[in-house]
């Protein structure tokens, strides 16, 4: 009689999903990797057609362009991951930048005093939007909607009545301006190139944003939420107080470039700044991040950034009609956007 041998147990079945992905799956679903793309191409062709785009003050200029929309496009990048929207930050700059010059002016106080009243203030904004849709759970295009209508008003209505005019006075002469231009507005040189500080306050922020959303578990809340806020919600994730934060971090950026208009010029325009939210939202929305949130990068929203620097800046080297600039911003925008559907799709099929 012939005994069988029993069969050799082979171990349980590897999960699909434990095991490493290829470097080739990990790159395509890396979502600012449309962006890289995107941004090494609009290079290439300024670069050919701009004569003098290659120089190093004009490589300043550009990331000074960037820098300036890069700013405010890390944190509505964030934002937008967590599934929400800013309308008013456009205008919280301006607000920023008025609450700091008049303050300091009507108080002939030190501008430190006004810089520290202007971020209480933005950050007030920014809470108030934050507790507002949280609670209500209107859309956040609704609540933001209505603040940009604030502010806009507030804007215009309080420079005119304190200063008599649509536009700040000089704070020039004041105790701590220079200070105070030295950290907001100030120009460093590096090799041959003339940098404006904004440029380190946004490559700060960028590195801030992405250790919080790949390190932190707060940058997990952020993905939850934007994913599935109610599923979020299910398994303990702070939503209210996540979004609440998110908000207030637009708001910390808009003091930032609040700042930097005031002390760059000396005074500030109340009605500006209208129209800017839509540019970082096309910044972030270059650089990945999807419009239903819980997908996105604080790296992408800079390339983004830098997109449009050199776009706007390419276009005058290049000796254009200025007025092709918003056609060229479009186009970038929706293919921006299929490359990135199409980079995820790629992603989804390959094993």
């Amino acid at each position: 009689m012939t005994a069988t041998a029993p069969p050799v147990n082979q171990g349980p079945a590897a999960d699909e999903r434990l095991l490493p992905a290829s470097a080739w799956k990990r790159l395509l679903t890396r979502p600012e990797l449309g962006a890289v793309v995107g941004a090494a191409a609009v290079f290439v062709f300024f670069s050919v057609v701009a004569d003098g785009f290659l120089r190093p003050a004009s490589l300043g200029t550009v990331l000074y362009a960037a820098s300036t929309i890069g700013i405010m496009a890390v944190p509505v990048a964030l934002l937008m991951i967590g599934g929400e929207f800013d309308l008013s930050a456009g205008v919280m700059v301006t607000t920023s930048a008025l609450v700091s010059s008049m303050v300091s002016y009507q108080l002939t106080a030190n501008v430190w005093v006004g810089v520290g009243v202007s971020l209480l203030v933005t950050l007030a904004v920014g809470f108030f939007n934050g507790f507002v849709l949280t609670r209500t759970r209107l859309p956040s295009f609704i609540v933001t909607l209505g603040t940009f209508l604030m502010l806009t008003g507030l804007n215009l209505g309080f420079t005119k009545l304190i200063s008599g005019s649509v536009s700040t006075k000089t704070i020039a002469d004041m105790e701590g301006f220079p200070s105070a231009r030295a950290l907001f507005a100030a120009e460093v040189t590096v090799a041959d190139t003339t940098l404006r500080v904004t440029v380190l306050w946004w490559l700060a922020l960028v590195a801030v944003a992405t250790w919080i959303l790949l390190r932190t578990r707060f940058g997990n809340w952020i993905f939850a939420v934007g994913g599935n806020a109610d599923a979020a919600r299910a398994v303990g994730v702070p939503v209210r107080r996540t979004k609440t934060l998110l908000y207030m971090g637009v708001g910390f950026a808009a003091w930032v470039s609040g700042q930097h208009l005031l002390f760059s010029f000396d005074a500030v325009q109340s009605g500006e700044g209208v129209g800017n939210e839509l540019i970082y939202i096309i910044a972030a929305v270059i650089g990945g991040c999807l419009i239903t949130g819980g997908y996105g990068s604080a790296v992408g929203a800079a390339v983004g950034a830098f997109i449009f620097g050199m776009t706007s800046k390419g276009i005058v080297y290049a000796e254009w009609n200025p007025d092709w600039f918003k056609f060229f911003l479009g186009a970038m925008l929706l293919l921006a956007t299929l490359l990135n559907h199409w980079v995820r799709k790629r992603a989804e099929a390959t094993p």
